[in-house]
């Protein structure tokens, strides 16, 4: 699963929105620059672009000041009710295996940023998170956010008695998160990301089982998955990656890699459809040069070491060409 193949409920986006308005963040303030208005939230006829929902918690990370744990508190807020017919699915599921397995079947129509591995072994269940090449702060919260939110799914479903054995997290700890999630202190700095529970809890029955509820679920999530399955094009795969809040810009072979192809292919699918990737680069430089001046927070040198040029003078040359002007006359004040 690659999260940008897949639209996604508005209801994460509305959960951060109103984590965000506790610590005295606006509404209008989280979602600036996402595309995304106030009243889409509540609309249940609104599928979002993954990336628009990154833009959020990319505003929610910046304007929080990223203090420690905020991902894991995050997490903790979703329940099975967040992820919409999904979630029913699973609480209608006969046992917690079942619900774990239709869980794992149908994991695009969650908000997980991470990709999942589960396993079972000696009495143990993991799941591994495969987190995203993003910028270090983002990165954090979205394993924080991704596993919490799994953990509390779990505790959810399994109810009482349920405890993790380990939860194990890549990022340097930050301060000290100060909690104890389902009975164990995260690990940070670790190899992997990964939570564990024992198995055993799987076998456990769940109070709304009902299997018709359950088969209809299983169905319509399915009819739910292909309608959410983006049809974009490689030059609209590309763009949306280069969306993504604070990451740097790839060459082509660090492009071709993240989709599973060749260069060379890379290269003919976009000139099919009109473009190239040289282009693609060049169009997002000009818009992501345009809103880091527009926010005054870094240097003109500071900006164009972000937008990948050799220097402030190739930077002020190709800002000319593309604007008339220097960057310092786009400067705020």
């Amino acid at each position: 699963m690659i999260f940008w193949d897949f639209k996604r409920s508005p209801a994460s986006v509305d959960l951060l929105v109103g984590f965000g308005a506790e610590l005295g963040l606006s509404a209008s303030a989280l979602l600036r620059g996402s595309g995304i208005s106030i009243a889409q939230l509540s609309d249940p006829n609104v599928e979002l672009a993954a990336v628009k929902e990154l833009k959020v918690i990319a505003n929610l990370v910046k304007l929080s000041g990223a203090p420690s744990g905020l991902g894991l508190q995050v997490g903790l807020r979703y329940r099975i009710t967040t992820y919409g017919l999904w979630g029913y699915g699973l609480i209608s599921s006969a046992t917690a295996a079942d619900a774990l397995a239709m869980a794992l079947r149908y994991l695009p129509l969650t908000y997980l940023f991470n990709q999942i591995l589960y396993r079972r072994q000696a009495g143990v269940a993991t799941m591994h998170f495969d987190a995203p090449d993003f910028t270090d702060d983002l990165r954090r919260f979205v394993i924080e956010r991704d596993m919490a939110a799994a953990a509390a799914l779990m505790g959810e479903l399994v109810g009482d008695g349920f405890a993790l054995t380990r939860l194990q997290l890549q990022p340097e700890e930050r301060g000290k998160a100060g909690r104890r999630l389902f009975g164990v202190e995260p690990v940070y700095a670790a190899s992997s990301n990964q939570l564990s529970f024992d198995a055993s809890l799987l076998a456990r029955r769940l109070p709304g089982a009902n299997p018709i509820t359950a088969a209809l679920c299983e169905q319509l999530c399915a009819e739910l998955l292909r309608r959410r399955t983006t049809q974009a094009s490689t030059s609209d795969v590309i763009r949306q990656y280069l969306e993504i809040p604070g990451a740097s810009l790839p060459d082509l072979a660090t492009m071709a890699r993240h989709l599973n192809t060749s260069e060379r292919t890379l290269k003919r699918r976009l000139q099919g459809e009109g473009t190239s990737f040289r282009l693609l680069i060049e169009n997002r430089r000009r818009a992501w040069a345009r809103e880091l001046l527009r926010e005054g927070e870094l240097s003109v040198s500071a900006i164009a070491e972000r937008l990948g040029f050799a220097d402030v003078s190739s930077f002020s040359q190709a800002h000319k060409r593309w604007h008339g002007v220097s960057p310092k006359a786009r400067r705020p004040g």
